[in-house]
């Protein structure tokens, strides 16, 4: 039986496609990382030296700027009660530092009646069991272990978030928030 010369050329040729084909692709797979998860902010925060728990599970999303700038994103307004009870804004804008968050904006803290903005979050460098807030001219050491873990919050109903001590003295309170300040 005579062999076809055209026929074994194009076997080889199919043969050696096809070895190509395997050969590259289990190459491509052996190297090929798993696609990475991007990090959440529960992820950022203690790579800048701050407890991962300064933040309510409710977060559906955030950006970080190179700057340190950023913006987080709860799926609602929010509660969540500490040393003392904290209010948490739909959005939270801050510049986020080694070991502090400046310029913060969207998280207050109630003083007897008083609704007071946190304007900086900081840690001792190098660390120490204790966080600082900063309210105004106050700065106030907690214990830091009260934020080492993220905890789920309570949502406000619509409408019905903090006043400041500044919108306490401008607006007359409705009175559901007179009854609630008088039961408190």
């Amino acid at each position: 039986m005579a062999s076809n010369p055209k026929r074994h050329q194009a076997l080889t040729f199919l043969l050696q496609l096809v070895f190509f084909f395997v050969v590259s692709t289990a190459t491509s797979t052996s190297t090929a990382s798993p696609p990475s998860k991007a990090p959440t902010v529960f992820d950022v925060l203690p790579e800048f030296g701050l407890p991962s728990g300064l933040l309510p599970d409710s977060v559906i999303s955030y950006t970080l700027s190179e700057d340190g700038r950023f913006v987080v994103f709860l799926e609602n307004p929010c509660y969540i009660e500490f040393d003392y009870l904290v209010y948490y804004d739909k959005t939270i804008r801050g510049k986020l530092n080694y070991g502090s968050i400046t310029e913060l904006e969207g998280i207050q803290v109630r003083r007897f009646f008083l609704w007071l903005g946190v304007d900086e979050i900081r840690v001792d460098l190098p660390p120490s069991d204790s966080i600082y807030f900063q309210v105004g001219f106050i700065n106030k050491k907690l214990d830091l272990d009260q934020f080492k873990t993220v905890r789920s919050c309570y949502f406000a109903a619509s409408g019905c978030g903090p006043r400041s001590w500044k919108q306490f003295l401008e607006l007359p309170a409705p009175m559901e928030e007179l009854e609630m300040l008088i039961t408190e």
